[in-house]
């Protein structure tokens, strides 16, 4: 609570003290740099994306910025679940019982499964499925174009563990409704929509991609447009029952508001962070309770929706 408004949401059972969260591959290599994001006004925070296995990732150059937003194909280096469980440790002692969620990634759906089976067993709040990485082959986007796949991934992650289960939706797809409803099928309790835009960089005089992986993914202010539309689409659809995370180029409190108008229950913020820094959270959270209070919402939950045809 921030004045007279109530920042308060929920996904999935799990309450956050307000709608915006850390998004996964954002200065979350440590508990210390996820713990600073809390303190800095984070609601809840998402893990970099861990496999069962160390994985070194792209070599450089794998960071691509623009005015309009950053291209990326880090290729999702990581030190391995079970490695990780110091960083969680770490995060617990310093950000106590503030929600984490732990992204996983693998080369199999039974890969899936054990890492979101370790994540657990590291005392993690809930797992978001990361189905839809762009730019490291064999190990994300492939799990999530074809809704049969996307419906037996998140049954395998659901029938392995006990907290509750994200999927990370991909924007490269002609129809995220099929998508989405594919996850809920399966038994997800609430979707992040999106992921970053498979894009991709020439030198002119090289005639050669910038990046090493030639292909990256989009994120930034460039992605917005991109990120609400999906969630509106999403929201729209009368079977849809589980909440919606939105996230792409929030930077702002209007950008914040406008997915949450569209449906989304929370916000994750991620380029933003490496731009402004983690101060970007109490910014954010500040100008949502300032626009409330101008426009008489008491509670977070009255924006969400509203700008949905039969929202009120």
């Amino acid at each position: 609570m921030e004045g007279q408004t109530d920042l308060s949401t929920e996904i999935a059972g799990i309450e956050l003290a307000n709608p915006l969260m850390l998004a996964s591959g954002i200065m979350d290599e440590t508990g210390h740099s996820m713990a600073n994001a809390v303190r800095h006004g984070a609601g809840s925070v998402v893990t970099k994306s861990l496999s069962m296995e160390p994985r070194e990732g792209h070599p450089n150059p794998v960071v691509y910025e623009m005015d309009i937003g950053m291209i990326n194909a880090m290729g999702l280096p990581n030190p391995g679940v079970e490695a990780y469980a110091e960083e969680i440790s770490s995060f617990r002692k310093k950000a106590g019982d503030t929600p984490i969620f732990a992204s996983i990634f693998g080369s199999s759906i039974d890969e899936y499964a054990h890492a979101a089976s370790k994540a657990e067993q590291l005392g993690v709040d809930g797992i978001e499925i990361n189905g839809s990485c762009p730019n490291a082959k064999g190990l994300g986007l492939q799990f999530g174009q074809s809704p049969g796949v996307i419906g037996d991934l998140v049954s395998a992650v659901r029938s392995a563990v006990t907290i509750p289960v994200l999927f990370k939706l991909t924007p490269v797809t002609d129809d995220i409704v099929k998508l989405a409803l594919a996850a809920q099928e399966g038994g997800a309790h609430a979707l992040v929509a999106i992921n970053t835009m498979k894009v991709i960089k020439l030198d002119i005089r090289t005639k050669r991609p910038i990046l090493t992986n030639g292909f990256g993914g989009l994120s930034g202010p460039a992605l917005k447009p991109i990120g609400v539309r999906c969630v509106y689409e999403i929201c729209s659809d009368e079977r849809m029952e589980i909440p919606v995370i939105g996230v792409g180029g929030i930077s702002t409190a209007e950008d914040a508001i406008e997915y949450m108008m569209a449906g989304a229950s929370a916000v994750q913020i991620g380029t933003a962070v490496r731009w402004q820094g983690p101060s970007v959270f109490e910014e954010i959270n500040e100008g949502i309770s300032s626009f409330m209070e101008e426009m008489g919402y008491s509670s977070i939950k009255e924006l969400i929706g509203a700008a949905l045809e039969d929202g009120e």
